[in-house]
């Protein structure tokens, strides 16, 4: 499995990258491999406003659907409009074109409740 050090990372398979004060959010390899085929992404509007913990949207594969579980609070600045026809790149680049959406961090603070990719590591071996 593919755990780039440069994101961070929750335990329910979400990655981070955090430019600024912009958050990229995404599932992470693991998670795309767990999942299967990803066929439909389910994802939140431009300027909707989500909060950490709570579901911004699901992720459908050919073996089940799952929620999407936001690391950060913030407003979502973009989304990746690509997904809707191509939802399979999530499968073949979970950290690059496969990215989820863009929010503007409303809470640095809770950066500090994410994992670095030696502590995810450790909760995908067990």
């Amino acid at each position: 499995m593919v755990i780039p050090k440069d994101l961070l990372y929750t335990e329910t398979h979400e990655w981070v990258r955090v430019e600024a004060d912009i958050a990229t959010i995404g599932i992470t390899d693991y998670a795309q491999h767990e999942l299967g085929d990803i066929v439909y992404v389910e994802l939140p509007d431009i300027g909707d406003e989500v909060l950490a913990g709570s579901s911004f949207g699901s992720i459908e594969a050919v073996k089940a659907v799952e929620d999407l579980n936001c690391p950060l609070s913030g407003e979502v600045i973009e989304i990746n409009d690509k997904l809707e026809d191509t939802p399979e790149s999530i499968n073949s680049s979970a950290y690059e074109q496969g990215w989820l959406i863009k929010i503007k961090i409303s809470k640095k603070s809770e950066l500090d409740r994410l994992l670095s990719s030696e502590a995810y590591q450790e909760i995908i071996a067990e």
